[in-house]
């Protein structure tokens, strides 16, 4: 074990991503910089051409698909070269420039899009028609889709110039909750240690059940004091998205947000029915952990601990790459071979070094390689399901990348959270078959239970409030912090079972919750993971079929909204039936771990 964090200049260049497939120098990022800096006088010179003739046409899309490529490239490399040590002047400099170019980019391009949604129908379905089109079919059907719900150019510019004022309650929530909000220090075996909204969950986590509750009290005293700022913060989140969706010309603003993935709001209500015939399930799983803990009473405070004993356990980087690789296993030798060779190869920065970006993420562009940042821990387990997890996305972007034209290649993030999740579930089924110990294996089944609780369950209730809050302010009712508080405790008390003892302060937890500002945007994690368990169980038990209509969906990329390009790969979403199986599934992998606990 390393006794200090090493700075980026001693990292092994073995253990650093290689960026040559962006750019092979920085001077060469120069060089299309320089070019891209160029073109900027030239985006408006082809607003004339436009709709004259389809060659015209065809020369414009064209002319955009080559600036937001290169852009694409040049944001990329600038973005990684940061994240490398967030510290660096010099990576820090090429990012703000890039920022400023692209600004300035946008601007210079901002007409195209109100100006293609502008164009004749009659012309616009001529040239769709057309081989030569045949590229940016897909782009233009999906912007088209929008023209309903466009302005005027000067009601649009009257949008665009209020959008800075819409992100105030958003950022004026993180600022108090990360910033200005002071929450103390909580006493523990090893001494004070500061209480902050990052370090809660590690709290809630500690054996030590005073420790546990002492934050939980401590952090949501602090919130009451400021109940009453918060509630009106999240009020005017939602009453900007009430004013947009009215403007837009919208039935609601839950319609509004699943509109761009063409997403039924049938599939948000199906997720919360399917969930709410299940509480019986995760009713059961709060009554084994009252027990596994030997608990007289539950609290709120008590459903995060571990309820198995993790495993010590070691595992090199190689070992990591060894078991996701032998996992993966099912997905066949193209898959198997393509994400070895990346992951060991140049696609991931693998180590912590000074100033490096906390955390994990899968990025890359159309014309290059996928890269994965990891800060990869040789003792911690779960940093192997990460592994995992990004490969998943970066694996995605490589097979959409090579089945799908620029213009249509991006995938949603609905889709995103099949691939990386799908993945983990392939992990977590191969170290469970291959457990050495039932110690083993209820550490890993408790650590997969609370993960698809958090991600399937949870996400739901957050869903559920985020429908019930709008709903509220689109029929005139206020969002007081009485009445948001009210409406949480309700949901809680549905979820949670009778086996929960609430506090006073419980349901202050629904004004700490960030993703609230990004409205109707959390359902994506549970129905990405209930698709990636039907899909993961589809593999696992099927054959070359089921494998290849899992690839069609890897390979569909962005050429297929996101229900469509599921139902290929053999998962309907607009139906009960998967989220329905991942809560069989969990039923299934509770009453395992209470027979291993012996419960």
């Amino acid at each position: 074990m390393k006794n200090a964090i090493a700075k980026r200049s001693e990292v092994p260049s073995g253990d650093k991503w290689n960026l040559s497939s962006l750019f092979p120098s920085e001077e060469a990022w120069e060089k299309d910089f320089s070019k891209q800096e160029a073109g900027i006088s030239h985006a408006g010179d082809m607003k004339d051409i436009l709709g004259k003739s389809p060659e015209g046409f065809l020369k414009v899309l064209a002319a955009y698909a080559e600036y937001l490529s290169l852009d694409e490239r040049l944001g990329n490399y600038a973005n990684l070269r940061v994240t490398e040590d967030e510290g660096d002047s010099s990576s820090r400099g090429r990012f703000s420039r890039y920022i400023g170019l692209a600004t300035q980019s946008q601007a210079a391009w901002s007409w195209l899009i109100p100006a293609l949604q502008a164009l004749p129908d009659t012309f616009v379905d001529s040239c769709l028609k057309l081989p030569s089109f045949a590229d940016y079919r897909i782009f233009l059907q999906k912007i088209l889709r929008f023209k309903p719900h466009i302005l005027s150019e000067k009601e649009e510019k009257i949008l665009a110039l209020q959008l800075e004022t819409s992100q105030v309650s958003q950022e004026t929530f993180s600022i108090l909750t990360n910033v200005d909000l002071d929450f103390g220090s909580v006493k523990t075996a090893e001494g004070l240690k500061p209480l902050s909204q990052s370090s809660f969950i590690s709290f809630m986590r500690n054996k030590d059940r005073g420790v546990r509750k002492r934050a939980y009290f401590k952090i949501y005293r602090t919130y009451e004091k400021h109940q009453n700022s918060i509630a009106s913060l999240y009020a005017g989140s939602v009453k900007q998205d009430k004013f947009v969706a009215q403007v837009r010309g919208y039935p609601n603003a839950r319609e509004m947000a699943l509109f761009p993935d063409k997403v039924p709001e049938a599939v948000y209500d199906n997720l919360i029915h399917t969930i709410h015939a299940n509480f019986q399930t995760l009713h059961s799983y709060y009554g084994l952990r009252k027990k596994a803990l030997h608990l007289d009473e539950l609290h709120h405070y008590d459903v995060y601990v571990p309820l198995a004993p993790e495993q010590n356990s070691h595992h090199s980087y190689d070992d990591a790459v060894k078991i996701v690789t032998s996992a993966l296993a099912p997905l066949g030798e193209e898959y198997v071979s393509t994400f070895k060779k990346g992951v060991l190869g140049g696609w991931v920065d693998r180590y912590e070094n000074k100033g490096k970006r906390s955390g994990a993420f899968s990025s890359g562009c159309y014309s290059s390689d996928p890269f994965i940042l990891l800060n990869y821990k040789e003792d911690v387990i779960n940093d192997v399901f990460t592994l995992a997890h990004e490969g998943g996305h970066s694996m995605h972007s490589w097979y959409s990348a090579r089945n799908n034209p620029f213009m249509c290649y991006s995938y949603t993030i609905f889709e995103a959270e099949v691939a990386s999740t799908f993945n983990e579930q392939l992990v977590f089924n191969y170290l469970y078959q291959n457990a050495s110990s039932e110690a083993e294996k209820a550490s890993l089944l408790a650590h997969h239970i609370d993960e698809t609780l958090a991600t399937l369950f949870r996400q739901t209730m957050f869903a559920e409030y985020e429908k019930i809050t709008h709903a509220m302010a689109e029929s005139g009712q206020p969002l007081t912090v009485d009445s948001l508080r009210a409406e949480y405790r309700k949901l809680l008390e549905q979820y949670f079972g009778p086996e929960m003892k609430f506090e006073t302060l419980s349901d202050l937890e629904g004004l700490r919750i960030p993703h609230f500002y990004n409205a109707f945007y959390v359902y994506k994690y549970a129905t990405g993971v209930s698709a990636s368990i039907a899909l993961s169980q589809r593999v696992l038990n099927g054959g070359e079929k089921e494998r290849n209509d899992y690839f069609a969906f890897l390979k569909s990329g962005g050429s297929r909204f996101p229900i469509e390009a599921l139902k290929v790969a053999g998962v309907d979403m607009s139906s009960p039936e998967p989220v329905q199986l991942a809560c069989d599934s969990f039923a299934r992998e509770i009453e395992q771990l209470g027979r291993s606990l012996k419960l």
